[in-house]
């Protein structure tokens, strides 16, 4: 795209006062850079993006809830990561993360592999062991 034609649509950028970097070409055809206030077809790709996740944080704190399954789900969502993601960072075979979803084999987790979670959900033991969805 050329520089004279960077999108400058209103966005959550432009409504703080900043601007996204892009490459574009100049008038010989070099690439170069511009700052672009938004872009409308982003903007409402982010917007459907973040709905579904606050979506899914929400289905999770009330299967939390209901008992359907275990804290570990809940934050898993609110730090966007999928199982294998997770597994990544605590160390473990997905499987076995898959397991401590669930809110009978999550109660008799110990603390040491309770701690691995906490970790990697910036959070304290006690926090992840005590969540219930309120």
């Amino acid at each position: 795209m050329k520089k004279e034609e960077v999108p400058q649509d209103k966005s959550n950028l432009s409504s703080n006062n900043m601007k996204e970097l892009c490459y574009a070409t100049d008038e010989n055809g070099n690439y170069t850079t511009a700052l672009s206030t938004g872009w409308e077809p982003k903007t409402i790709a982010l917007e459907n993006s973040i709905q579904d996740i606050n979506e899914r944080i929400e289905q999770a704190k009330n299967d939390v809830r209901k008992g359907l399954v275990s804290p570990v789900v809940y934050y898993m969502e609110v730090h966007k990561m999928d199982w294998v993601t997770l597994a990544g960072y605590v160390e473990m075979w997905t499987w076995r993360v898959k397991r401590h979803g669930k809110p009978n084999v999550f109660k008799k987790l110990n603390d040491k592999i309770l701690s691995r979670y906490a970790e990697a959900f910036e959070i304290t033991v006690a926090e992840l062991k005590n969540y219930n969805g309120n």
